[in-house]
């Protein structure tokens, strides 16, 4: 069939978005050549605002082509619900009470490894929390790794090299650290339910070969700058602030009910407005809560949520015409340029699909999904967090890509041949 002309236009801008991602830079130091206009320059470099941009410019054309209803009926026919978990989940992981106590859990573990100060800290950090991102969602994990990495390492005057290398490795590795559950990996989620995967599949048919691939990818960061690392002061308990048990407790109910009820927006939004009364109720026992972050990632994900719907009509087709050898590759390819989700929502829609082709097209998705900012839904939070950390506080995306090659491989090695 061939595609309409709002679907070559949506094609188009989803094009200009990707290249707008490769620009932010540009439009930062626009922002000091031309202060003027240095608040519109600012806005347009923020990675988080590329996507949300170009989807009001859809929005806009949809309006001035086809009118008022399609636009609204387009609109309203999005299911926004993942930004808005996504929000909801960054701000409620990213409390005092949650950090503290998987920051402490973190440096116990640390303390039992053979390597030494923050070199454990470090192969814990990026280690451990990606996998805990199978119970408690890959969104929930992001958040706690990237604020423990910010205060912990990349605040600690690291090299360029090393801040790079090590979202890359967080990146791939929250990707493929989602898949031991059925529940906390957004593309396994979009088909578990179709193809029946529960739990038990996951972790024999994925989640053992994922966590080898996650502890292979840590070590060889870890020991690619173990020499920075040793030059790091001691990574510290985060006892210092006291938070009374009996909070901590209940912050973790706050968070395992959004989880819980991750597919019903009016129920864990609601949860997360009551979380916010009690967050304000004991402010003396909390840190400045994420919201700002959390609501420039959920535009992040709403705008490429409103741009994706039009992209299914090139890469439907592009995917069933691949056997189950190509579809591994291409999906992880594809990964790079759109979320990994919608591909693998894309596969389900398919009926008849051999189980080599539905393990192929999954485990693909998963791989590619550290590649870029785009490539995974909880990827847009990691560089929320750590692109204060960054040489003008941006991260370019080249530079992400090439960095994020080598684990990609590690990842793609382990679901291709365990």
């Amino acid at each position: 069939m061939a595609p309409t002309l709002i679907e070559l236009i949506g094609a188009g801008l989803f094009t200009l978005a990707i290249l707008h991602t490769f620009c932010t830079g540009f439009f930062k130091r626009l922002a000091h050549i031309q202060p003027a206009h240095a608040g519109l320059w600012h806005l347009l470099g923020e990675v988080e605002v590329v996507f949300g941009f170009w989807a009001l410019v859809l929005v806009v054309i949809l309006f001035v082509a086809e009118g008022e209803t399609v636009a609204i009926d387009y609109v309203d026919t999005r299911n926004f619900t993942e930004p808005m978990f996504v929000f909801a989940i960054m701000v409620i992981a990213g409390t005092r009470p949650i950090l503290q106590t998987v920051t402490a859990t973190v440096y116990l573990i640390s303390r039992i490894t053979p390597l030494p100060g923050s070199v454990g800290f470090y192969f814990t950090v990026l280690s451990l929390v990606p996998l805990l991102g199978s119970f408690i969602t890959e969104p929930a994990a992001m958040t706690l790794a990237a604020l423990i990495l910010a205060d912990s390492i990349f605040g600690k005057g690291i090299s360029r090299q090393m801040k790079y290398v090590t979202l890359a490795v967080l990146f791939v590795n929250i990707s493929i650290g989602g898949t031991l559950t059925h529940f906390a990996a957004p593309p396994v989620l979009m088909v578990a339910g179709k193809w029946n995967w529960d739990t038990s599949f996951m972790l024999s048919t994925f989640g053992w070969k994922a966590a080898i691939a996650v502890a292979i990818n840590a070590l060889c960061a870890t020991l690619l700058f173990r020499e920075e690392l040793r030059l790091l002061p001691p990574p510290q308990s985060s006892g210092n602030d006291y938070v009374p048990f009996p909070l901590i407790g209940m912050h973790w109910v706050f968070l395992a009910a959004v989880v819980f009820f991750s597919h019903h927006p009016a129920i864990f939004m609601g949860i997360f407005l009551f979380f916010l009364g009690i967050a304000h109720a004991y402010q003396r026992y909390q840190d400045r809560l994420i919201l700002r972050e959390g609501l420039l990632v959920a535009f992040f994900l709403a705008g490429l949520v409103v741009l994706g719907g039009q992209q299914q009509w090139w890469l439907q087709p592009v995917l069933m015409n691949m056997n189950s050898d190509q579809v591994f590759f291409g999906a992880a390819a594809l990964t790079a340029f759109t979320d990994n989700a919608a591909l693998t929502y894309l596969g389900s829609l398919v009926e008849g699909l051999s189980d080599e082709f539905k393990y192929a097209l999954v485990a693909g998705a998963v791989t590619g999904g550290g590649l870029t900012v785009i490539a995974n839904a909880p990827n847009p939070a990691g560089i929320a967090i750590l692109r204060p950390r960054f040489d003008n506080e941006a991260v370019h995306p080249l530079r992400l890509l090439l960095a994020a090659l080598p684990p990609t491989l590690i990842a793609m090695l382990a679901f291709r041949f365990l």
